[in-house]
């Protein structure tokens, strides 16, 4: 009988036309790129719409406006969330693009410290991690 319960059938298939599983590396970078931008994108809105909430210094070397500020965190929150949800398809581009846009958000939020410490630490070692995480052999990849 062709309905019948007792036969199974899989739906996937590992070989030809369909990419294995992504790892769980690649898994948590994804995850926590969405999350880093996420975040980025947060930071980017309370500095263009509430100037007053951040400290800012006048001794610090990188003179940036926080409006100005915003919009590049904005930005890049945006482009890396997009980057994350891209990870999910386990493509090598999408791995290469992830690092590429951690290290920016390392960057950017290495030049932010002044404004928010605490929180661009916290989000440097996220994207750290991310790095990491990218940057760390798959289980199945050939040497």
């Amino acid at each position: 009988m062709a309905g019948s319960a007792s036969t199974t059938r899989t739906d996937h298939d590992t070989g030809g036309g369909r990419k294995a599983a992504v790892s769980g590396w690649t898994v948590f970078a994804a995850v926590m790129m969405i999350f880093g931008g996420a975040m980025a994108i947060f930071e980017g809105i309370a500095a263009i719409a509430k100037d007053d909430l951040f400290v800012t210094t006048r001794n610090y070397v990188f003179q940036f406006s926080l409006t100005g500020w915003g919009w590049v965190h904005l930005i890049l929150g945006i482009v890396v969330v997009l980057a994350g949800i891209a990870l999910f398809s386990g493509a090598l581009w999408a791995r290469a693009v992830g690092v590429v846009l951690a290290g920016l958000l390392v960057l950017a939020n290495f030049l932010w410290l002044p404004y928010y410490p605490f929180w661009s630490i916290v989000l440097i070692a996220v994207n750290i991690f991310v790095i990491w995480a990218l940057c760390s052999p798959q289980k199945g990849a050939r040497a």
